[in-house]
């Protein structure tokens, strides 16, 4: 398959960059989603009914190109991006996760299980840092391996004792979907909770009768403890639940960068203002560009790279109006 335009990742940045890309004409494109939907951090992560949030951490974000939201809970957010879809006819490849880009030539080619399955021009990554959640840096036990989660079971456990492990948003969240049907115990290094937003602070305090806080603890170890888990903390203070659950966020998939061939500074991608790496024609969108965590961010990334890319790559004047393109393969 030859393509102008390769897009990898059908999460909210993906999805932006095709919606702007398509609004001017450029419909020679495509994207490789490794899962069987579309935004799977949002479908896998979120609780039911669980807000997404336009404004993050505190930064609010005005819209600068088509993709535009406010705050929603995750059915209604969904049915917006599968709507994006289905309005500027996208098409999304699905079950293809890309483990190499290579140049060859003037194009770059785009592997899936080491097969070639495209060739493209220009590629647009937009693989997120929440599909390849943080684990904790001491290893976790092969006999307790089934009992830790990094993302919330379709089966919710009940009458259990749970230990989340984190201190945002997610974590907060996570301990409140658990509290409903068992005890949790939340634990953060930190002796206050990170950037907590109102809403979830106020289902905290409708669950302080569920949900126990050990702030300010570090774990050490976690042993198997016959059908349970024994976390060991720094302070030489011991407890066991049924199942760990870990909320640590997401780090950059350094390892796939690295293969091909992207710079990386201090464990970050080396771009510049548009998403443009150091390997020519390749962007980077969303949160592996800058590790936001903002899907307002990730929107208007997409809108930067594919503005760049119209300016820089395509020849404006057969492009406007007539959907042409520079033929990179003629």
């Amino acid at each position: 398959m030859k393509t102008f335009i390769s897009i990898i990742g059908a999460g909210p940045a993906g999805l932006a960059a095709a919606v702007e890309l398509k609004a001017k004409g450029v419909n020679d494109l495509i994207i490789f989603e490794k899962g069987e939907d579309i935004c799977s951090t949002i479908r896998n992560l979120y609780p039911p009914h669980k807000r997404v949030d336009k404004v993050f951490k505190g930064i609010d974000l005005d819209a600068q190109g088509i993709c535009d939201f406010q705050t929603e809970p995750k059915e209604a957010f969904l049915e917006r991006m599968r709507k994006y879809v289905k309005d500027y006819e996208i098409t999304i490849k699905f079950n293809k996760r890309i483990d190499g880009v290579e140049r060859l030539s003037d194009f770059y080619v785009i592997k899936h299980n080491d097969l070639i399955v495209a060739k493209s021009y220009i590629v647009i990554l937009a693989i997120g840092v929440f599909d390849t959640p943080r684990k904790p840096s001491y290893p976790i036990p092969e006999e307790a391996k089934n009992k830790v989660f990094f993302k919330i079971p379709k089966e919710l456990p009940k009458d259990e004792k749970i230990l989340v492990v984190g201190g945002g948003n997610s974590a907060v969240e996570t301990a409140c979907v658990l509290s409903k049907n068992c005890f949790v115990f939340l634990s953060y290094r930190r002796e206050k909770l990170f950037r907590v937003n109102e809403e979830n602070l106020k289902e905290l305090e409708k669950r302080k009768n569920r949900i126990r806080f050990l702030l300010g603890t570090d774990i050490e170890r976690l042993e198997p403890a016959d059908d349970q888990i024994k976390v060991v903390f720094k302070d030489g203070s011991e407890e066991t639940f049924s199942k760990i659950f870990y909320c640590l966020g997401g780090s950059t998939p350094e390892e796939f960068l690295q293969k091909i061939g992207i710079e990386l500074i201090d464990g970050k991608p080396k771009i510049d203002e548009f998403g443009e790496s150091n390997l020519q024609r390749i962007f980077l969108v969303g949160d592996i560009s800058k590790g936001r965590g903002s899907i307002m961010y990730a929107f208007n990334s997409a809108f930067k790279a594919t503005k760049r890319i119209i300016e820089k790559y395509l020849d404006k004047e057969e492009s406007c109006g007539n959907d042409s393109t520079i033929n990179p393969f003629s």
